[in-house]
């Protein structure tokens, strides 16, 4: 049911990232991915405690070798990208979706 649940989220055209609203990481990649501007409907969060979340992060257990989140699923790709790490750069995949550069700088 979990796989089902977040493949039914992830699209080759789309940015979907799975998030715990109280997770400070979740929240650290939220206000970051927050800062661009993204095509009308290329980004969207799930909130994966309205579900069964711990099914959820043993599905991600087995895709990722992660249970933490955030978990950003990219063109389709799933994995447990440091967005928060300062010293990375934007991921490649990411400029597909972004309309334009950062709107704080």
């Amino acid at each position: 049911m979990a796989q089902e649940f977040v493949k039914s989220k992830i699209r080759p055209d789309k940015v979907a990232v799975f998030i715990k609203p109280t997770c400070p990481y979740c929240q650290s990649a939220v206000e970051l991915l927050d800062k661009y501007r993204f095509k009308e409907g290329h980004l969207e969060f799930i909130d994966i405690t309205t579900r069964d979340t711990n099914s959820i992060q043993d599905y991600f257990q087995q895709t990722t070798g992660a249970r933490t989140v955030a978990v950003v699923c990219i063109c389709g790709v799933i994995d447990t990208i440091n967005l928060i790490d300062p010293n990375s750069q934007r991921s490649g995949f990411l400029e597909l979706f972004l309309l334009g550069e950062n709107m704080d700088e």
